[in-house]
């Protein structure tokens, strides 16, 4: 089906609420994370990574980075100490190189009717902090880390507790991300996925794709509303 066939159908007009994916959706922050990976790589002794392979590593929550950036020997006193090195580091320099993705913008100016959250994996802290400094977090009623339940998506959970929060039924909800983590998320809680294809997680959509792709997330409004103002 066409991207215009599919608008005159209005396949996503009852979607009422957004939910959005934090790194690799709304931030481009790769390169602060690969840096704040380097560091603590030195600082446990390890030798250095490509950025390429760290990027890879993003999606699962900062935990989980550490440990596959430490290598499958790594025991879990040494991860336990990477984490909490990396922690101290990254929330010195999450905002030295971090930038919204362009159209990102343009995009929340023109969701404003429809209510919106940040679900991301990452610690809640530092993506309120992220949000505020890029001047982005007025645009959004909730936002939720990986931190911020008992467990972290592609759980549903999180995602279940907004949708009681906007008051609406899983159909009227669509998740933004950047890989199959979000897409998981999605299919787990019964909402609509859209994936954008700038992120850091284009391949595992090929396995877990989404109901909606976008190369830019400025072209998001029209797929809503079928006008793009």
């Amino acid at each position: 089906m066409s991207d215009d066939l599919e608008k005159q159908n209005g396949r996503f007009a009852g979607v009422r609420a957004l939910v959005f994916d934090l790194d690799g959706t709304l931030i481009d922050s790769k390169l602060d994370l690969a840096l704040s990976i380097d560091a603590t790589l030195k600082h446990m002794g390890r030798a250095s990574l490509p950025h390429e392979t760290i990027y890879g590593y993003v999606g699962n929550g900062a935990a989980v980075l550490v440990r596959r950036a430490l290598g499958d020997s790594v025991t879990d006193a040494e991860a336990e100490e990477g984490h909490r090195f990396f922690l101290s580091y990254y929330r010195e320099h999450m905002l030295d190189n971090t930038v919204t993705y362009p159209g990102v913008r343009e995009a929340l100016g023109l969701l404003e009717k429809h209510p919106m959250a940040v679900l991301t994996n990452k610690p809640v802290r530092f993506s309120q902090h992220i949000l505020d400094g890029l001047g982005i977090s007025g645009h959004f009623r909730y936002v939720y880390g990986g931190n911020s339940f008992e467990t972290k998506k592609p759980d549903p959970e999180g995602m279940n507790i907004l949708l009681s929060a906007f008051a609406i039924a899983p159909r009227e909800a669509m998740i933004v991300g950047d890989s199959d983590v979000d897409v998981r998320t999605a299919r787990n809680s019964g909402t609509w996925a859209c994936g954008v294809s700038y992120g850091l997680g284009l391949e595992s959509m090929r396995v877990h794709p989404p109901d909606l792709m976008l190369d830019n997330l400025a072209d998001l409004p029209a797929h809503l509303n079928g006008r793009t103002a």
